[in-house]
């Protein structure tokens, strides 16, 4: 049985592909089209999905619609009747396309699958969200809890997932919205909303939580259990087209940041502040979960799933024996959740339990390019290489790294979620004091204070970070090992703000935040054995059993996809060398360029 999830029409559309209860595929629709975000409908995802599973429209069982439009649409009226005049402009805005589009999904889906027979099914968001979690997950039953921006209605749920079925058990409601109190701050700090948030957590460590007592006494009520209810008087997202009003703007002492402006201390005083607020949220929620379901482990998806930082102290706090966090926790994942949710819960399929992972395959879901499809493109575009032995390419690459080389790795099945995992990876030293700078201005073109992540050997992980908790999909914060971390001088004591990039905090560097913290990915060999190859021949070479991993794109570019995707980024920055498949590129033989960077306009920053 074919059961087609997709997730459409408001940010990071997907298609996933569920095959008699196991994950073929799973593809954002950003990664084909090269739109960050892009949320139209996945017709390019869908079609690279049914052709990794060998089959066509004709062959699907069922079509499943991660969220119900009608509910959706139901909370927008509702919304506007409750504030009208007011909001006007917003709504005039948004009903051509819900008239035009957004309504009559089974037409739009009729039309993109010509052919198919079978039955469309519409679970609410929250569900796909829990059905994300749980279902993937390698536990029998669990709790689940899923935090976003908005749904339907909904904007957190509760539950529990037991075998086949789940099972909400509480909610949160429109407009009192933990996401969108964090997307509120990233507005005002000068981001992008549904882009931007995990700025707003590296930024978080550079200032003080001055702000904290003001949210909670002025923004929200937060209650012991994790239920909140926050002040509207604030924002104005519910009607109108930004997130907050001039009554936010008087409390934190005048206008939101002009986005590429400075960043100030303020943006970073209220980064920390929302940053605590939120895990002050999440940790009562937790608790407030345990006691109601009892459940000795807990399954998390939604947007606010991905704030690695919360995660972490969550974790650390051992309310719950195992935690499983959704890779694919936005809306992108709402397309596997729904699927997996047609499979077990609407068709009583028995939830598969395992001993030694999850379910998901290191969520290396996408498009594989063989090295024939490989060597055919830089054939092809008279590209100069060299070819490597199977056994050459991690030590060769290792070499280059422990030169201090940047490195772009492309290598097998691309991954599903926001976060490179090792297939579409750029690689670099973590022991180098420069290698943060380089990599953050010369290859990602981006602000200097965004942290990078360590990909760390699985078995080597303790040696290192405070940790001994697997992190395979780069979810979870934790301290640097206070024997890994170095004494401040004292005249690096003082230092504050965006200077205390200028410190180097332990003995990696390149990936040690300035709250001596790091992003951990942690790397298995039964997932993607050429990546752990790879560092483990760094390990042999340096010592060292991590080397950084950022995802294969500039600032603004969705992560590539292709051979030609990765050519592109790395003949447009400063990368060393590109290891592709069996294939070496020198960055020195390669044709010169004009150095235009007109390119850069292709892109909106975030």
């Amino acid at each position: 049985m074919h059961i087609l999830g997709i997730s459409a029409f408001y940010h990071d559309s997907a298609a996933a592909l569920v095959t008699d209860g196991s994950i073929v595929a799973a593809i954002q629709e950003e990664r084909l089209t090269r739109i960050k975000h892009d949320a139209n409908f996945p017709v390019n995802a869908v079609g690279r999905c049914l052709e990794m599973g060998g089959i066509g429209p004709a062959d699907i069982d069922y079509v499943v619609f991660y969220e119900k439009p009608f509910l959706k649409f139901e909370r927008l009226l509702e919304t506007y009747m409750q504030h009208a005049p007011r909001g006007l402009a917003s709504f005039v805005k948004a009903m051509p396309v819900w008239i035009r589009q957004k309504l009559w999904i089974k037409d739009t889906l009729g039309r993109e699958l010509e052919g198919f027979k079978g039955k469309f099914l519409f679970p609410e968001h929250h569900q796909s969200h829990a059905a994300s979690a749980f279902y993937p997950s390698p536990f029998g039953e669990a709790a689940f809890l899923t935090l976003d921006g908005v749904g339907e209605w909904p904007t957190t749920s509760y539950g529990v997932g037991r075998d086949d079925k789940i099972n909400i058990l509480g909610e949160i409601r429109f407009p009192h919205s933990l996401g969108l109190l964090y997307s509120a701050f990233t507005y005002f700090t000068g981001f992008k909303v549904n882009s931007a948030e995990y700025k707003v957590m590296g930024l978080a460590p550079y200032g003080e939580p001055k702000y904290v007592d003001t949210i909670l006494s002025e923004l929200m009520d937060l209650k012991e259990d994790g239920s909140f209810r926050l002040n509207m008087e604030y924002f104005d997202y519910p009607v109108g087209l930004r997130m907050t009003g001039k009554k936010f703007s008087r409390l934190f002492g005048g206008p939101p940041r002009e986005p590429e402006s400075e960043l100030t201390q303020r943006e970073m005083d209220l980064a920390r502040s929302v940053q605590e607020v939120t895990e002050e949220a999440v940790m009562r929620m937790a608790r407030h979960v345990k006691s109601v379901t009892g459940m000795r482990d807990l399954c998390m998806a939604g947007g606010v799933a991905l704030n690695c930082v919360a995660n972490g102290k969550l974790l650390r706090a051992g309310l719950f024996e195992n935690i499983w966090l959704q890779p694919a926790s936005g809306d992108a994942g709402g397309a596997l959740g729904a699927a997996l949710f047609a499979w077990h819960h609407y068709l009583g399929n028995a939830k598969a339990v395992s001993s030694g992972g999850d379910l998901q395959s290191g969520s290396y879901l996408g498009p594989e390019y063989t090295d024939d499809e490989i060597r055919g493109f830089l054939d092809s575009n008279n590209v100069p290489y060299t070819e490597l032995a199977l056994d050459e390419i991690a030590s060769k690459t290792a070499t280059l790294l422990a030169d201090e080389n940047v490195v772009g790795w492309f290598q097998g099945p691309m991954e599903f979620g926001p976060r490179a995992l090792g297939s579409r990876s750029i690689l670099g030293d973590a022991r180098s004091p420069e290698m943060q700078e380089v990599m953050n201005l010369k290859i990602k073109f981006r602000e200097s204070f965004r942290p990078f992540a360590p990909s760390v050997l699985a078995e080597h992980m303790s040696e290192y970070f405070e940790t001994d908790t697997p992190s395979p999909y780069m979810l979870i914060v934790s301290d640097v090992r206070q024997d890994r971390c170095l004494t401040l001088g004292e005249g690096d004591k003082g230092r504050a703000g965006l200077q205390m990039l200028k410190v180097q905090r332990s003995e990696i560097p390149a990936v040690t935040h300035v709250d001596c913290s790091a992003r951990i990915q942690t790397v298995h060999k039964d997932t993607n054995p050429r990546y752990h190859a790879l560092i483990t021949e760094f390990h042999r070479k340096t010592g060292c059993p991590l080397v950084i991993n950022t995802s294969f794109n500039v600032r603004g570019e969705p992560i590539v996809e292709s051979p030609q995707d990765a050519y592109r980024c790395f003949m447009r920055t400063e990368m060393d060398f590109l290891v592709m498949g069996g294939f070496l590129l020198d960055k020195s033989a390669q044709p010169e360029t004009d150095g235009d960077k007109s390119w850069m306009e292709e892109y909106e920053l975030d």
